[in-house]
């Protein structure tokens, strides 16, 4: 999982042109890209994409449900699980105790609908809210169900009152450095998907290539996307490229080699378990993503 495109539920229209963007799950957003007086269409719509492409698109297909505060939330799943879904998107997330909640509903929904047990998996919005920021470090177990946690730069700033993320030089100011960071420490806690958040200027490519590229950095492994056309860009940085699976392979054979010692040498540096956890879990990656 390296891409994650949003959809409007509500739109037959870009949720068939979403199938031809190459990313590697499609978030059909029952949520914010839907008025109130959609959502009813929304489910209907999204309910059918769901159950004509779930076997042959290339895509997961996950859907946006409406946060547990809106009192919608339990309208989309009766909707939506009958057509199962890959996966189900928490906004607003408070802490594991929602994760947990959520959880619970949907085991009801798969044992209704003949699905298998623990089969519908889970990304969070963990860091989209002051309450859901302050609570992320709560996360210290592993939840069975989650793909995957990340944040919202846009709503946490609605939440706060802030004017804006970001300084005059386009970077996160502190509140939201602070969720990205809560996020990135708690995804590596119960050992699941760091996923970052959208970049909502889709037109400027260099800057998004250039937050992807420090995302990536610092640990996330794959980017939400709002259009179509930043996918690419987005896949690209976080697929490990040739040289980066080369020095993996070479770290790991040689610790295997080696009869998996404490610490080894190679090309004149040592190397040790820290760096042998990175390398495999970049091979991982590759592996996913089918360049190793």
């Amino acid at each position: 999982m390296r891409s994650l495109l949003f959809v409007p539920g509500d739109s037959e229209k870009k949720l068939a042109k979403a199938l031809q963007a190459e990313a590697d799950v499609l978030l059909l957003d029952l949520e914010d890209s839907v008025g109130p007086d959609r959502k009813a269409e929304a489910r209907k719509i999204a309910a059918a994409f769901v159950c004509e492409n779930r076997k042959q698109a290339s895509a997961a297909l996950y859907v946006r449900v409406n946060d547990f505060t809106t009192g919608l939330t339990d309208d989309d799943l009766a909707a939506i699980m009958p057509a199962r879904p890959a996966g189900i998107m928490l906004p607003k997330a408070i802490g594991p105790k929602d994760i947990m909640r959520l959880s619970a509903k949907l085991r009801v929904h798969e044992a209704e609908n003949g699905i298998e047990d623990g089969a519908t998996r889970i990304v969070a919005l963990i860091a989209e809210t002051a309450a859901g920021t302050l609570a992320a470090p709560a996360f210290n177990e592993a939840q069975p169900r989650l793909a995957g946690v990340t944040w919202g730069a846009e709503d946490l700033s609605a939440d706060v009152g802030a004017r804006t993320p970001r300084d005059d030089e386009g970077r996160y100011t502190d509140i939201f450095r602070l969720a990205r960071t809560l996020t990135i420490l708690a995804a590596a806690t119960i050992q699941t998907a760091a996923i970052d958040t959208v970049f909502i200027n889709f037109r400027d490519t260099d800057a998004l290539r250039a937050e992807c590229v420090e995302a990536e950095r610092d640990g996330f492994t794959a980017k939400m996307a709002i259009h179509p056309a930043q996918v690419p860009v987005i896949n690209e940085v976080f697929t490990p490229s040739a040289a980066s699976v080369a020095h993996s392979r070479a770290v790991a054979d040689a610790f295997a080699a080696a009869g998996n010692p404490g610490v080894i040498g190679i090309d004149g540096q040592m190397y040790d378990r820290p760096h042998l956890r990175r390398a495999e879990r970049i091979l991982a990656r590759a592996k996913a993503a089918g360049v190793a």
